[in-house]
């Protein structure tokens, strides 16, 4: 890396740093002891924020990062010799190191591909009858992720159509919900409509993309499949004694509204990005930009001369594919840098 230039991190909404409002509830929260491992007063206060902003007395529990949000939850929705249905490039399939196998002591993820990164009715049929037989893993549970990992947006027709879909041959449906605020502030959507309001069991909500430190929220609107998870927390090594560090920043979230704000700011940031990327010649766009995230076709030349000017990005999508993902604190000025060097590069 040049020492004579600062790192200009694109690469996730996870580089960006804490949000004013988590940081003034965690310093809070420090200001007096409490009670350990979840019994605190903090964690039962964003417990019932939760319940408010969702307008459902749904179970609620905390952990340190998404890869346990989304394997423990699955884990509660199926049993070993079950499977998972999710698209090709869920989180789930190519991101979590096989975590929602291990934790479900085997149960198989099925993918399918679909366009922009979205699951379909007519996809998720046909895994589920491709086989019927005690020999193939039995079909329970669909994942989706809200927003995709290409960042676009399931509407509530689409989340629908699945749910229905799902009603049909007896599914689950779990919602990994990474950058479910991107996703609510992209459909101007409360929570309540992108979830149990379309037959949402089970909601992973990341704060960490969101601006806390670290946190997820697991949230069971179907609370039958909520028996006994606190144990799965435990042994999972997901219990904090600490808790009330992990739920207080939460509540800075929720109770000014950063949540959403977050989530606009960081869209809008994106949206920026996008429109200045399709006014240089010869740049197109892989998928539409609906969320936080902008995949664009760069040609390897200018991603390694990007990359030499220190800026941080992903190229995992794909040969000459480089994904740019904007957070709560993204400015003007780094994207209309980037912007200026990208020009630079492809002249």
């Amino acid at each position: 890396m040049n020492s004579e230039c600062t790192p200009r991190f694109l690469a996730s909404d996870n580089t960006s740093g804490i949000c004013p409002e988590a940081m003034e509830y965690l310093l809070e929260a420090n200001q007096a002891d409490d009670l350990a491992y979840g019994n605190d007063r903090w964690t039962a206060r964003a417990a019932d924020r939760f319940r408010d902003m969702f307008d459902f007395d749904c179970d609620v529990f905390f952990v340190f990062n998404g890869t346990a949000a989304n394997s423990l939850a699955l884990s509660a929705m199926g049993r070993s010799y079950h499977s998972v249905i999710c698209h090709e490039l869920a989180h789930i399939e190519t991101d979590e190191c096989g975590g929602p196998e291990f934790f479900s002591n085997g149960a198989k993820l099925l993918t399918s591909p679909g366009a922009n990164g979205k699951l379909t009715p007519e996809g998720i049929e046909a895994l589920v009858t491709k086989r019927s037989d005690i020999h193939y893993p039995k079909p329970k549970v669909i994942s989706l992720t809200q927003a995709t990992e290409v960042g676009t947006v399931y509407s509530r027709e689409e989340l629908l159509a699945i749910r229905a879909m799902a009603d049909k041959y007896d599914l689950r449906l779990h919602m990994d919900g990474a950058r479910f605020a991107n996703a609510c502030a992209s459909l101007d959507a409360t929570p309540a409509e992108l979830t149990w309001q379309v037959g949402v069991d089970a909601l992973c909500f990341s704060g960490t993309k969101n601006g806390l430190a670290f946190g997820e929220a697991i949230l069971f609107f179907n609370r039958e499949l909520a028996e006994d998870f606190s144990y799965r927390c435990k042994q999972a090594g997901q219990l904090a004694s600490k808790m009330r560090f992990v739920s207080a920043p939460w509540l800075g979230l929720l109770e000014s509204g950063a949540w959403l704000t977050n989530a606009q700011h960081a869209n809008a940031m994106a949206r920026y990005l996008s429109d200045g990327l399709q006014a240089l010649p010869g740049v197109s766009l892989m998928f539409p930009t609906q969320a936080n995230s902008v995949f664009v076709e760069l040609p390897p030349r200018a991603i390694e001369a990007l990359k030499a000017r220190d800026w941080t990005f992903y190229t995992f999508i794909g040969a000459g594919g480089a994904r740019f993902v904007c957070a709560w604190n993204t400015t003007v000025e780094l994207l209309d840098q980037l912007l200026n060097d990208i020009q630079e590069v492809l002249e």
